[in-house]
C-alpha cells in the first residue's frame, strides 16, 4: 500500500512574501536628530506616567469593588430585580468603567503627541 503525499497548503499572501525574497542586509533603527530623540524621549516619559496613573485608577476599580462590598455587607441586602445590588455592581460596572478609563487614556496619551 502506498502512503499519501503530503502537500503543504499555504495562503496566498505566504507565497507572495516567499516569491519577493528577503530583505538583504540587517534592519536598522533608524537614527533620530538629537532635538527629536529629546522629544521622543519626553513624551515617551509623560506617557508613561499617563498610562500608570490609568493602570493605578483601573487596579483602584477592580480590586476597590469586591473591597466595597466587604466593608459595606448590607450591598447583599439590596435587591434589584431579585438580584443583590453587589452581583450586577461586580458584574456590570466594571466595564463600561473600562471602557471609559480606555478612551480617556487615549485622548490625553493623543494630546501629548499633538504638542
Amino acid at each position: 500500500m502506498q502512503r499519501a503525499r503530503r502537500i503543504a497548503v499555504t495562503s496566498p499572501q505566504t507565497r507572495l512574501a516567499h516569491a519577493r525574497g528577503r530583505v538583504r542586509g540587517r534592519w536598522r533603527m533608524p537614527r533620530l536628530e538629537p532635538k527629536d530623540a529629546e522629544r521622543a524621549a519626553a513624551l515617551h516619559r509623560a506617557q508613561r506616567v499617563q498610562g500608570l496613573v490609568a493602570l493605578a485608577l483601573t487596579s483602584a476599580l477592580l480590586f476597590g469593588l469586591p473591597l466595597a462590598f466587604a466593608l459595606w455587607p448590607e450591598l447583599d441586602r439590596v435587591r434589584l430585580l431579585g438580584i443583590p445590588l453587589s452581583w450586577l455592581l461586580l458584574a456590570a460596572a466594571p466595564y463600561p468603567a473600562m471602557a471609559l478609563l480606555a478612551a480617556w487614556q487615549l485622548r490625553r496619551a493623543e494630546r501629548l503627541e499633538r504638542r
